[in-house]
């Protein structure tokens, strides 16, 4: 582990104080806020589906505030800075582009998904229904390491840098993280993900915004735009990049940054296409949005969240790199490996440009991005061994109380492992950076067959069970064979170089699909119809069903619980009838709908992936453009205001979408508060009568 004195600008107790204070406090306020929910609205967190599911209704802002604050882990803020601070401003946009493509490809998903199976809670639900209990069995384990791996790096990232500014103890730091977190998603279930996501995301966007006008009008340090692309040209001469045109670090043609590039992609889809949750709940927002509205709100999300580690990777890495010689920085000299692994070049740059308060602002953001991420990573996982795990392999008729009772049990032992495996990490000397790199080595390889189970009928289950072992093996194999042949050694140093994990993690992820698809295309499946997979959760479908035939006041009037109405309603429904119910099919409207959505998302997607991926980068690499002081202030300018236009997404749309239910909440609150003194005043006069 490090040293990292160098940056603690914050006592102890300051360490603490946020850890346990701002968690707490978020628990209290999602208290509040499920109260409310309760009270003066037809969603009761109290039933499996809204805790789960959020009742399938959540609007495309929120879905895409949610996109953002779950895909803005440590990582997110950390590694795009480490990065920058080793390869320039390349790195930022190879590290955003690298991770938007898995969120446009999920807006094709999210309809697909809608197409085939409308009432899943987990993705793993459908390779349930299509191939049995083994495949079932083996992909949820691939889900649950996808998990576990985010979670730890999560904790990894925060409790670096909380260790960093504060010098809190690293493994006292894992463990009490998670604790507020899991206590608000306790209470306010795949909703209060939401709901915090927003409240996380639009911190977030103030600190960004703070961190940039400081930096390039305020900053005495950088002196403007003129004096920051001084500053990176001096240090292009003194520590030239390795790769990069001209060792400079104000150019897109990087070596090292693009095979970056490569391994943030194929890993990012694993950690997409794998994560029930969020870094990270992907499937789980694609399954909790209405269905005319998750392309809008994937779309949304992934051009949103590019400019989160694109903006602030141009702040805070290349203030690093232009202060690494300053006396005010923390680290004399530049960060070493070991400082550079642990991704400390962002903390690094705030304390050299902003001191204390800087690193108070710094500890706040990277706290909000862990706990907003793990609270997804938490009701994910419970999901999967609550639904995955313990409904079909151990209790298939349990009731709808049972399923939130284990909901919860879940979510706490989760927050335990997490902290566990994020401590032997840390104890074992793998860093945030190796296991960055690495991960999609592990779980890339069943990216293909899970994709093919959704979009392609023929796949049969011995294509996606081979395609996914074969392709974790083949993956092994490249990154030590790679690490071997390049480096003459294997070692945690050596594995955790470029070369190898990109081997790795290509190896994976091609072998994997190229297994599944030949299999698949020998001896295809011709007689699956998809049936199987619309007849997922028949209870939640015929729910629907006759809740769309109530009038709107019999849907929010009586006494009973939510708990108790769930009950009642699904034990009206035989659910033996229902799985033979041959009208199983989608509408003819709404499959319509979903037809031309996802003619819609498939059609821009591929648009933005070609504008990400090649319109931008690849002509910049191939001529080997140096920026120009012009060229450099209008790539910032440009960073800046996209950022606005992320922070109109994610920030003012949610409210604007919800402002009914806004308006419904305090009518009801105002209601309450001067009808209740009213009936108080009426029987105070009745008594004196």
């Amino acid at each position: 582990m490090s040293s990292t004195t160098g940056a603690e600008v914050l006592t102890q107790g300051t360490g603490y104080g946020v850890v346990l204070g701002i968690g707490f406090v978020f628990a209290i306020i999602m208290m509040g806020l499920s109260t409310l929910q309760n009270r003066y609205t037809t969603y009761k967190i109290a039933t499996s589906e809204e805790f789960n599911t959020a009742s399938r209704s959540v609007k495309p802002g929120l879905i895409a505030s949610g996109i953002v604050s779950a895909w803005t882990w440590a990582a997110t803020l950390l590694q795009s800075s480490t990065v920058t601070y080793e390869y320039g401003i390349c790195a930022g946009y190879y590290y955003a582009a690298g991770a938007t493509i898995q969120i446009f490809v999920m807006a094709i998903l999210a309809v697909r998904v809608k197409q085939i199976a409308p009432y899943c809670h987990t993705f793993l639900e459908i390779v349930h229904a299509r191939y049995g209990n083994t495949a079932h069995f083996m992909f949820a384990t691939f889900g649950l390491v996808v998990n576990l791996i985010v979670s730890s790096m999560l904790l990894l990232g925060g409790s670096a840098v909380v260790n960093a500014f504060t010098g809190m103890n690293i493994y006292a730091a894992n463990f009490l993280i998670p604790l507020g977190v899991c206590i608000y998603v306790i209470l306010g279930g795949l909703r209060a993900t939401f709901l915090c996501d927003y409240s996380h995301t639009l911190i977030l966007m103030i600190l960004i915004f703070y961190f940039f006008f400081w930096t390039y009008t305020k900053a005495d340090l950088i002196g403007g735009f003129e004096g920051m692309y001084s500053l990176l040209q001096q240090a292009s001469i003194e520590r030239p990049v390795a790769g990069n045109q001209d060792g400079s670090y104000l150019t897109l043609k990087s070596n090292y940054g693009l095979t970056f590039m490569i391994i943030q992609i194929t890993g990012g889809f694993g950690t997409v296409m794998l994560d029930q949750a969020r870094y990270l709940g992907y499937w789980q927002r694609a399954i909790a949005s209405e269905a005319k509205t998750a392309v809008r709100a994937y779309l949304m999300g992934g051009i949103a969240w590019f400019a989160v580690p694109l903006t602030f990777s141009s702040i805070m890495g290349l203030a690093a790199v232009a202060l690494a010689n300053n006396p005010s920085f923390p680290y004399p000299g530049g960060l070493t490996a070991a400082e550079i692994n642990a991704g400390l070049a962002a903390p690094a740059g705030v304390v050299a440009l902003l001191g204390s308060g800087g690193a108070a602002a710094m500890l706040i953001l990277l706290f909000m991005a862990v706990t907003s991420a793990a609270s997804s990573e938490m009701i994910a996982t419970s999901s999967i061994l609550t639904f995955d795990l313990y409904q079909i392999h151990f209790n298939p008729d349990a009731s709808p109380e049972s399923l939130i009772r284990v909901s919860h049990i879940m979510v706490a032992v989760w927050a335990l492992v997490m902290s566990c495996v994020a401590s032997l990490w840390i104890g074992i000397g793998v860093s945030l950076n190796w296991l960055f790199l690495f991960s999609g080595t592990l779980f890339t390889g069943a990216v293909g067959p899970v994709i093919f189970s959704v979009v392609w009928r023929q796949q049969t289950k011995e294509a996606a069970i081979s395609g996914a072992l074969g392709g974790v093996v083949v993956g092994i194999i490249a990154w030590l064979a790679v690490a071997k042949t390049y480096y003459g050694e294997l070692t945690i140093a050596t594995t955790g170089l470029m070369y190898p994990n990109l081997a790795g993690n290509l190896g994976a992820c091609c072998s994997g699909a190229i297994i599944s698809a030949v299999i698949t295309l020998i001896k295809p499946d011709n007689e699956f119809d998809w049936s199987a997979t619309k007849r997922i959760n028949p209870r939640a479908r015929e729910m629907d069903r006759k809740q769309a035939t109530l009038p709107d006041s019999a849907s929010g009037s009586g006494s009973n619980s939510p708990a108790e109405k769930e009950k009642q309603e699904s034990a009206m429904v035989d659910v033996a009838s229902v799985k033979d119910d041959i009208t199983i099919d989608v509408p003819a409207e709404e499959y319509a709908e979903l037809q031309k959505s996802l003619k819609v998302a498939t059609w821009a997607s591929l648009t933005l992936i070609f504008i990400v991926l090649f319109l931008i980068p690849i002509p910049m690499f191939l001529s080997h453009y140096v920026f120009s002081l012009n060229f450099f202030r209008g790539w910032i300018i440009i960073c800046v205001m996209w950022l606005f236009v992320a922070a109109g997404i994610t920030s003012i749309l949610p409210l604007w979408e919800s402002r009914a239910a806004i308006k419904d909440i305090f009518l009801g609150m105002v209601r309450d508060i001067f009808g209740g003194q009213a009936r108080k005043g009426a029987i105070a006069g009745s008594n004196t009568a």
